[in-house]
């Protein structure tokens, strides 16, 4: 089920930040910047702009373009990633940003990449896994919601799909092993593969450093994936019931305040209208 919408606070700050100070887009965080590097964090769901937003933890590429142009021409760049994926598109478009960028690119899988997010890893000139990271790839897909489409235009979806599923692999096989063919890349994306630590490096040419604690991801698209591994589906259930739980109190709060300012304004109303009957004498 998908989460309620919850308009928060943002936290974009575009002022200029010093040596060891910080700054947020959501969960994207600039932090430690100097002339010579800089630090970005990307934990939430990918999703193509601001309107596809459900929570501040989400990333839309016009976040990692803000980003870019505040660091300027940094010397190396970390990009932590802990993230259950997304749109196509947008991760898409944010791998392609990073890879513009002129900044030496080390990635760092914290907890998880899946999906699109696996894509965006490979934005790295080297990427790090940690022995408990995990790694998910698989086709791309469409989700339709209230809609009715013919056949004619499912095609048309098929063939996009396609395209962006050529595109994905584009982006996989320059980090990949040697010996390893596009074959068997596009065969693991053909099957929703999941892999967890040394098991990433049989294919992909990343390095694995010791165990990383990491917060647990939370991701919607958990859900729609078909391999899911029960840890993370757990998770993702016991997430939705804290959001659930979270919005509730939310509700709840915003009853009380509202009762509190009807109780004071019919109190008000109340000596207003004893004042005037004292005035005519009643």
């Amino acid at each position: 089920m998908k989460k309620e919408r919850i308009d928060l606070p943002k936290f974009f700050d575009f002022r200029k930040t010093k040596d060891g100070q910080k700054k947020n887009y959501g969960r994207m965080e600039i932090k430690n910047i100097s002339e010579e590097k800089a630090e970005l964090n990307i934990y939430g769901d990918i999703v193509s702009d601001e309107w596809g937003k459900w929570t501040d933890d989400d990333t839309c590429p016009t976040d990692v373009h803000s980003f870019l142009q505040e660091i300027g021409d940094v010397a190396e760049l970390d990009i932590h990633i802990n993230s259950g994926g997304g749109s196509v598109f947008g991760g898409i478009a944010i791998c392609n940003q990073l890879k513009q960028h002129k900044a030496k690119k080390t990635v760092y899988i914290d907890g998880i990449a899946a999906s699109i997010a696996s894509v965006i890893a490979c934005a790295g000139d080297e990427v790090v896994v940690y022995s408990n990271s995990t790694y998910m790839v698989h086709k791309p897909s469409n989700g339709y919601f209230l809609e009715s489409l013919n056949a004619d235009q499912l095609r048309k979806d098929a063939e996009i799909l396609d395209r962006c599923q050529e595109a994905i692999l584009n982006a996989y096989m320059p980090k990949v092993k040697q010996g390893v063919t596009r074959e068997t890349i596009d065969k693991l994306i053909n099957e929703e593969t999941w892999l967890v630590g040394h098991e990433i490096t049989e294919y992909f040419d990343f390095k694995v450093q010791e165990e990383n604690k990491a917060e647990a991801s939370s991701s919607d698209f958990y859900q729609a994936y078909k391999r899911t591994p029960k840890s993370l589906s757990n998770a993702e259930k016991q997430q939705s019931q804290k959001n659930q739980l979270d919005q509730n109190i939310i509700k709840a709060t915003i009853k009380e305040v509202i009762a509190e300012m009807q109780e004071e304004h019919f109190k008000k109303e109340k000596e207003d209208l004893l004042k005037d009957l004292d005035q005519y004498g009643v």
